[in-house]
């Protein structure tokens, strides 16, 4: 039965479109919902509780208190409801447990002079936003991959007066418009080929390039001509990385899901100039009392309601409800126009119809339902011993040597056992040699886990990989590496490698395939994150935190003038007791710190 005072609140509710909120005695918010007509939806709530699902019955007699805002449309209702489950995040309300920002990378073509960095905010501010990087992990990728093959500055520094060039221009990674040494025009002309590059007009970049690389070498300019060439051949690379899906399905994000009883998996696909650049998947617990028309709607207006810009076409697999509404909100995010698409040719079908495989494989994963089928498909494509019902992966990762790590991950029942991941600093070998730290993880690893081996082996690189993990395996296992199945997983193309060199494509949408990439990319994903984490700690430590004297603002501000440590130790007494906190003192005493063991320079 209703309470007396919800009726009489009831009653009281506008007949005009809006956003109610439910509350509980607590003043706690259980709901948030929107309205054409704000007193006929919230009535229907409490007039005929036993057509409402179970869920929603227990929702009705918590609520104490119902507040609510009016709005002049429906699409004002629809963005205030979107931004206040995302401030709220309601327990009856369906929640993405992802609700961080995705990074993008920001061009600023309107500074002087423009740098490549990466953000979590898009703001309209003249800027190029490029993204959404989706893992996080490729935009770090993605901006190393330009700093190192384009004449853009790395870093943030205000250029307003002139300063000694850092060790990037040392290492020839930055023209150091910080000391003058590049003419203006000529930094566009490389800020504009970073634009062209990150748009994907990579085919076009290539030709420009070519042209100019000619017109060097004619001009007998061979050392600028051969730095062109090695850049063409980078772009050449990125390009056989990318999985191109259809050109004339432009800018797309693709939303598909699975459900299993009242658990759905929704999986995005992220395609940019016709490139699958990326995809996400979300888990969501409890959804049968939602229509799959209300599913997709609150889907789409938490996954938007982020600082994630919409792209030109949206790909549902069935129409939303208040899809006319929708369009208008994520227009207005995006600034221009945005169309929800249903599959009506055989493109956009076979793409949906690749995401719901995709979203099915991983909601079986999750719930350890892998059925035996795909392993079992695994067993006879492969030629395993056999069926694996655990899988264990390796994979290293290093820069020039630098920092080198490795990873092993365990995938058994249909999920990933994260408390038997390990990861590994690499001992004893240096330099860049990847072979000898894949044998050298693979030793160690295999050393700790005793008789706990899996099933299958998984090796994150080509033949020459594998076969290092074999030999690597066979000194510690001896003849018991007999009984254990290895496999090489590659990339560009994607393939499995067999130990008698045999290679067969994965790049298809079979069940058996994805689960093999999945694998793959978790080990890469977990050697990368942990290599990240030990660089950036170091990276943190610095020669000057152990200077007496040299506090966090004095360390700034010389960082600030001299871009780097070395260059530091390069200046003079003057120079650094110019700089802002220091004084002629502390600067000779700097100098004999940085120097100690060699001749100091002024």
């Amino acid at each position: 039965m209703m309470k007396g005072s919800l009726k009489e609140k009831i009653a009281s509710l506008p007949e005009k479109p809006g956003v109610y909120i439910f509350k509980d005695s607590m003043g706690r918010v259980l709901y948030v919902g929107k309205a054409k007509n704000l007193r006929s939806r919230v009535k229907s709530y409490f007039t005929a509780t036993e057509r409402l699902d179970p869920r929603r019955q227990k929702m009705v007699t918590k609520t104490e208190e119902i507040t609510f805002t009016v709005t002049d449309t429906e699409v004002e209702a629809l963005a205030l409801e979107a931004n206040l489950i995302k401030q709220y995040k309601p327990r009856y309300n369906i929640i993405l447990r992802d609700d961080k920002n995705y990074p993008y990378l920001r061009l600023g073509l309107n500074d002087p002079w423009p740098t490549l960095e990466v953000v979590r905010r898009v703001a309209r501010d003249g800027a190029l936003y490029f993204g959404p990087f989706i893992p996080a992990a490729s935009v770090w990728e993605t901006l190393s991959f330009i700093r190192r093959h384009f004449g853009i500055r790395p870093c943030r520094y205000r250029l307003d007066r002139p300063m000694r060039p850092c060790v990037q221009y040392q290492m020839k990674r930055c023209p150091a418009p910080c000391a003058g040494l590049v003419d203006r025009d000529e930094y566009m002309k490389e800020v504009r080929e970073v634009e062209r590059f990150l748009r994907g007009q990579r085919s076009e970049l290539i030709e420009d390039l070519t042209r100019r690389m000619e017109l060097l070498a004619e001009e007998l300019r061979f050392e600028e001509a051969a730095k062109v060439r090695d850049r063409i051949r980078a772009i050449r690379r990125s390009l056989e990385n990318q999985k191109v899906v259809a050109p004339e399905l432009g800018d797309m994000d693709v939303i598909a899901f699975y459900q299993e009883g009242s658990d759905t998996l929704f999986q995005v696909f992220f395609i940019r100039r016709g490139i699958l650049i990326s995809t996400k998947d979300f888990y969501l617990k409890n959804t049968g009392f939602l229509t799959r028309e209300e599913l997709l709607e609150d889907f789409i207006k938490f996954f938007y309601a982020k600082d994630t810009i919409p792209p030109e076409g949206i790909l549902l697999q069935h129409p939303p409800s208040s899809r006319n509404e929708l369009q208008q909100w994520l227009t207005s995010k995006r600034g221009e126009e945005v169309s929800i698409l249903l599959p009506d040719d055989e493109k956009k079908k076979e793409i949906i119809e690749m995401a719901v495989r995709n979203a099915r494989l991983l909601l079986q994963s999750r719930s350890g339902k892998v059925s035996r089928e795909i392993l079992e498909s695994l067993k006879e494509r492969l030629s395993l011993k056999a069926v694996p019902s655990t899988i264990g992966a390796f994979d290293v990762s290093t820069v020039a040597g630098a920092y080198s790590v490795g990873a092993f991950i365990w995938w058994e029942d249909g999920e990933f056992k994260k408390d038997l991941y390990r990861h590994l600093r690499i001992r004893t070998v240096k330099g860049v040699d990847d072979y000898s730290m894949m044998a050298e993880i693979v030793k160690r690893t295999l050393k700790g886990m005793g008789e706990n081996i899996p099933d299958l082996i998984i090796i994150d690189g080509g033949r020459a990989h594998l076969a290092t993990a074999l030999r690597a395996a066979t000194e510690v296992l001896g003849e018991g590496v007999k009984g254990i199945d290895f496999l090489g997983v590659a990339k560009a193309p994607d393939r499995a490698i067999l130990p008698d060199g045999r290679e067969i494509p994965i790049v298809d949408t079979r069940a058996d395939s994805l689960l093999l990439r999945r694998i793959r990319d978790e080990v890469h994903r977990f050697a990368i994150s942990f290599h990240r984490k030990i660089r950036a700690k170091d990276m943190k430590r610095s020669r000057l935190d152990m200077i007496k004297g040299i506090g966090k603002k004095r360390k700034l501000a010389l960082l600030r003038t001299f871009g780097s440590v070395e260059a530091i130790s390069m200046a003079t007494v003057d120079e650094i007791a110019a700089v802002e906190g220091m004084n002629r003192r502390i600067a000779e005493h700097l100098l004999d710190e940085l120097n100690k063991g060699g001749q100091r320079v002024g």
